[in-house]
């Protein structure tokens, strides 16, 4: 038995098929828990991205800093926050740039739909 998930346009579902996409980018930005690991990576970004195997789909997302490239490459959301706060990113940060809306923007959006009755 197969199971798909529905389509949700302009979106990428982090399914199996993602996730063995996405290892060795997730595994790096995981390894962005550790301070060390943040700074080595900040030295050398392009001998980082080799030690952990990163194809040239995923370097050039790293690259050009950009959140819906990392996801197509198989970037996990929780894994990508790591490397996003590298460079002092939250995930505000992040969902404004995959709606390509500014960051107050996206934070007045979200407020808004918290404010929609029935969602309290």
């Amino acid at each position: 038995m197969t199971f798909e998930l529905p389509a949700i346009p302009g979106t990428t579902p982090f399914d199996g098929k993602q996730a063995q996409k996405g290892y060795a980018l997730n595994k790096m930005c995981f390894s962005f828990n550790e301070e060390a690991n943040r700074q080595a990576f900040l030295a050398d970004e392009e001998g980082y991205m080799k030690h952990y195997g990163l194809n040239e789909q995923q370097a050039a997302a790293i690259r050009a800093r950009n959140v819906l490239q990392l996801i197509a490459a198989g970037g996990n959301a929780y894994y990508l926050a790591k490397f996003a706060g590298i460079f002092k990113l939250d995930m505000q940060d992040i969902g404004a740039q995959q709606t390509g809306m500014s960051k107050d923007a996206f934070k007045a959006k979200l407020v808004a739909a918290n404010n929609q009755p029935g969602l309290q």
